[in-house]
């Protein structure tokens, strides 16, 4: 599982933020921990409840898949052998490159369609000018009409939050950063606002990302790839739980690869850290 797919999963998933259904359009009230059967990617990105019981279904993309819509189908179908309804369902294109996947398969007697969201192409000045963190920290996504400057609004709001609030938030929105390469325009304007700049020192941020995320970024080096794997999860921890007790930090290392998804995948409905390990 890449970096950006938890710390998406983890803004997207919280109540308070308006980006999902502003983006989607899906009203989700909750959220389903799903296992598909016979699907080559087993677990859906996002899976979703309305109020009133529909079922919606994102995923996460980063690259442009030759045969996306044909795995939507999958996803689709297998969904519907779960919970007996069929999913809305949309991708959500986070990538740099244009957009050319199709969103529609056709046959003979079959006609399969879901929804294509470049994130790119939508205005992120509703989310720099909302009052939640989580929409501000999203918009680094969005189309910005000025990359410095909505940096720097989007490090004031971090600013004027709470000690624990800030270095989740940096941690999650250096990771979104990557997939844009403004990780040195952040850097940079992190240097110039002492209440932020000693958090590039903290614990789960500082040394873990300079060492860690690293060796998570070096494509082809699978240790370095679970390294940066099991840093992202202790930022989540830290972000949902507070600061990282040595307990949690012992049981996140002693993972395997397996339970290390299983974790990240509890990240979005643990209710305490024993639920999560459990």
């Amino acid at each position: 599982m890449h970096e950006y797919d938890i710390a998406l999963k983890s803004i997207l998933t919280r109540p308070e933020g308006s980006a999902l259904q502003r983006v989607t359009g899906f009203a989700v009230t909750r959220w389903h921990n799903a296992e598909l059967p016979q699907v080559r990617s087993r677990r859906a990105d996002l899976l979703g409840e309305t109020a009133r019981g529909g079922l919606r279904h994102i995923e996460l993309q980063s690259t442009n898949h030759p045969r996306m819509a044909l795995r939507m189908l999958e996803y689709s179908s297998a969904i519907y052998r779960i919970y007996g309804r069929f999913p809305e369902q949309a991708v959500l294109y986070v990538g740099n490159a244009p957009l050319r996947m199709k969103d529609t398969l056709k046959g003979p007697k079959l006609s399969f369609e879901c929804s294509m969201i470049d994130i790119r192409e939508l205005d992120s000045e509703p989310l720099l000018a909302s009052r939640n963190l989580d929409d501000n920290v999203l918009a680094i996504l969005f189309r910005l009409a000025d990359e410095t400057v909505a940096v720097k609004r989007i490090l004031v709001s971090i600013a004027q939050h709470d000690p624990a609030q800030r270095a989740a938030a940096i941690a999650e929105l250096m990771i979104l950063a990557g997939l844009r390469k403004l990780g040195t325009v952040i850097e940079q304007e992190i240097e110039q606002m002492p209440i932020l700049n000693d958090i590039m020192d903290h614990e789960v941020i500082g040394r873990e990302r300079k060492i860690g995320m690293a060796l998570g970024r070096e494509e082809g080096r699978e240790e370095g790839r679970e390294e940066g794997e099991r840093l992202v999860v202790l930022r989540m921890i830290a972000r949902r739980f507070g600061p990282v007790s040595e307990w949690a930090r012992e049981q996140v290392q002693a993972l395997s690869p397996r339970d290390l998804e299983r974790v990240e995948l509890k990240l979005l409905d643990a209710k305490s850290l024993e639920d999560l390990f459990a």
